[in-house]
């Protein structure tokens, strides 16, 4: 039996040749270089898609880098500052959250307006060209930016008019707030040069390239120098170059109750003092702070990029063991994968109130196998399969889209409540076959003058229905993680990153 992929996000990474550009402060080339810039952000009219619409679909879409201060798998699970400040926003609006992990060919702030995700959440520094095509909400951190020169740099200029005419390149990304103002700097009478790497060279990335001398300088927030110097050799601070820059996240123009539900949010944890020195923040924002910039040299390491960019394309620790299981069985080892992250997120050893057991939360009683068995992954993993794989033989007629949600479903709530489900459908005129339709269906079933009808009765129907959608979403993120992973394989940027990393 084929099972088709469902519909992921496009994921593709340019080759990270590094390309430069000279720039002066009275060059034409300045000028159309700046300006092309400008307008490379997008000129997509955005959609109209509000916070109403956000939560009707129950869905907000973070738009983000894969990179270890905003969203990366650790182990399986997913973690990063952005992604988890976002998340608990997203829990308190009752929303499910998605990722979607932006390319080195793709604009943030296209994937935006087109309706792609709902906001950009990736340490992004508010400037007048990003205002232009979007609307920010108040800040949650402030930074300096700050020159980072490599211990192999033939000098390291320790003020920004030293730096002037010293021919020493700048590495930054194009369209990044860096670059801006380094343009910024060049319009104040600087002579400095700028060379532009592509954007799949992030500040992380750029810093593991001056740690191993590919690079001669470049610009970092302050926040995410002080974090990368604990573990990496070779970072010698250079001059500040912008002081008090606000980073917030970025949302559509025409979202204003989107933009205001999320302002009301990041008051509660962030507010400026008047000379902006001395931000509050609350303990839930601290927390994060410590756990991704300011920890000790084991969390350092356990957070560093190094093995994150190293670990790209690995999904979980159980990888080799699903994936054989699912070619034995015809089945897609991602789906299986994000079954297991949304059953027990990776816990061999997790078990429920209603007793289910494992990495796939077996039920004893509905299977054969010794109790303690059902604690090996291995075997664990092969009953899920088995599981799901008879739900997707029970909805084999339909298209592989609605088959593998109505087999999900099934594996979260039930044959039964799916039945009723299905039923309640054709009774109001509605198609028995169309996940969109039989979920509306079973969030009837939570009210009684739907489920009093019904052969088995009351179902908790938001549970099945978030299950699908959260399986879903996964599943797409850890697409587009294979693709990263594997455009990068062939663009040869993991040979490029080998930064030296400090020891205890």
């Amino acid at each position: 039996m084929e099972i088709k992929s469902l519909p992921f996000i496009k994921t593709v990474i340019l080759s990270a040749t590094i390309f430069s550009l000279s720039i002066s402060a009275c060059s034409s080339e300045k000028d159309h270089t700046e300006e092309r810039s400008r307008s490379a952000l997008t000129d997509v009219e955005p959609i109209e898609r509000d916070f109403d619409e956000i939560q009707n679909g129950g869905v907000l879409r973070m738009i983000t880098y894969y990179s270890s201060n905003t969203y990366f798998l650790n182990q399986g699970i997913e973690v990063g500052f952005e992604y988890e400040l976002l998340r608990e926003f997203a829990r308190e609006n009752d929303l499910a959250l998605e990722v979607i992990i932006v390319g080195a060919d793709e604009n943030p702030f296209e994937l935006l307006n087109k309706g792609v995700g709902d906001v950009i959440a990736a340490n992004y520094t508010i400037t007048p060209e990003r205002r232009e095509v979007a609307n920010f909400t108040r800040p949650y951190n402030i930074v300096d930016q700050m020159l980072v020169y490599s211990v192999d740099a033939p000098e390291r200029p320790p003020t920004l008019d030293e730096l002037s005419g010293s021919g020493i390149p700048i590495s930054v990304r194009h369209n990044s707030s860096y670059y801006f103002r380094m343009l910024e700097l060049i319009e104040e009478g600087y002579d400095l040069e700028i060379e532009l790497v592509p954007s799949s060279l992030d500040t992380e990335a750029a810093l593991m390239q001056l740690s191993n001398g590919s690079l001669m300088a470049t610009v970092a927030d302050d926040n995410m120098f002080n974090a990368a110097n604990r573990y990496m050799e070779g970072l010698i601070p250079g001059p500040t170059v912008a002081e008090s820059d606000t980073i917030a996240w970025a949302i559509r123009q025409n979202a204003p109750e989107l933009e205001s539900k999320m302002n009301r949010f990041l008051y509660k944890h962030f507010r400026l003092s008047e000379d902006r020195e001395h931000p509050r923040r609350s303990t839930f924002l601290n927390v994060l702070r410590k756990k991704y910039f300011e920890q000790s040299q084991p969390m350092a390491q356990y957070y560093n990029p190094e093995w994150q960019y190293q670990s790209i394309g690995i999904i979980s620790p159980y990888d080799d063991m699903v994936k054989a299981v699912a070619d034995s069985m015809d089945l897609d080892w991602l789906m299986l994968t994000a079954m297991i992250a949304q059953e027990s997120s990776f816990n061999p050893n997790s078990k429920s109130w209603a007793g289910a057991v494992g990495l796939m939360q077996i039920m004893p009683r509905f299977v054969e196998t010794p109790y303690e068995e059902l604690y090996d992954p291995q075997i664990n993993i092969r009953i899920g399969a088995e599981i799901i794989s008879d739900h997707l033989e029970h909805y084999a007629y339909l298209d592989s889209t609605n088959q593998w949600a109505f087999a999900l479903a099934t594996y979260n709530v039930g044959l039964g409540h799916m039945a009723d489900a299905r039923r309640l459908a054709i009774d109001r005129n509605r198609d028995p076959n169309s996940w969109e339709e039989v979920s509306d269906a079973l969030l009837k079933l939570m009210q009684r003058r739907y489920y009093q009808d019904a052969r088995y009765g009351f179902a908790r129907g938001i549970e099945p229905v978030r299950y699908v959608e959260e399986i879903k979403n996964r599943y797409r993120t850890y697409e587009a993680i294979i693709a990263l992973a594997e455009q990068q394989q062939q663009a040869g940027f993991t040979d490029l990153i080998n930064p030296v990393i400090r020891r205890p």
